[in-house]
């Protein structure tokens, strides 16, 4: 794309900024973003001091490295933290709404996984409640948490999401969403 994904621009916004934001003013109590490849770059995107920032210098590891980097931080910031919502900046229909819908829905549910559905499929944004980070710490390589998603499945609820499946990781992709209106 000639540029990182997380600086590609969406309606007058890079997509970190808005995913930063949408994080921000959700019902989430604690944002830690985690950074790894051209975090020097990154890192000027995120302007706001509610906003943690780790980088995680073994990113070439794979997906899991960054979710241990993110989940041992808000673990050091809020130990006592009940929950954590994992998502990425590529998907960019990801709203307030639909974080504060992962949280109430684990609330009423009391299922320790709540993920996004997005009709076909399942994934993130993600939520997990603390009873999984042991598991999450484990996680190795470039699978992220589908693997306990699945293992779980009898444990997990799911919120609506129709814009899911739209994620940016190619050209074509980002060309696909700049003609896309949901």
């Amino acid at each position: 794309m000639g540029k990182p994904k997380q600086l590609l621009n969406y309606n007058g916004i890079t997509l970190l900024k808005y995913t930063t934001q949408i994080a921000l003013d959700s019902n989430a109590s604690t944002l830690i973003v985690v950074l790894g490849a051209n975090a020097g770059l990154l890192n000027k995107e995120i302007e706001n001091e509610n906003a943690t920032v780790v980088i995680n210098h073994e990113w070439e590891k794979g997906m899991a490295s960054s979710i241990i980097k993110g989940l041992d931080s808000l673990l050091i910031t809020n130990p006592s933290i009940d929950g954590t919502i994992f998502m990425m900046c590529d998907q960019p229909f990801v709203s307030v709404s639909l974080l504060n819908d992962l949280i109430k829905t684990q609330q009423a549910t009391a299922q320790p996984i709540v993920a996004s559905n997005y009709g076909s499929t399942i994934g993130p944004p993600t939520l997990f409640h603390k009873t999984i980070f042991p598991e999450l710490l484990k996680l190795e390589g470039d699978a992220g948490a589908k693997k306990i998603i699945e293992k779980h499945a009898n444990k997990v609820a799911t919120v609506y999401f129709p814009g899911g499946s739209i994620d940016i990781d190619t050209a074509a992709d980002y060309e696909f969403l700049l003609g896309k209106s949901l």
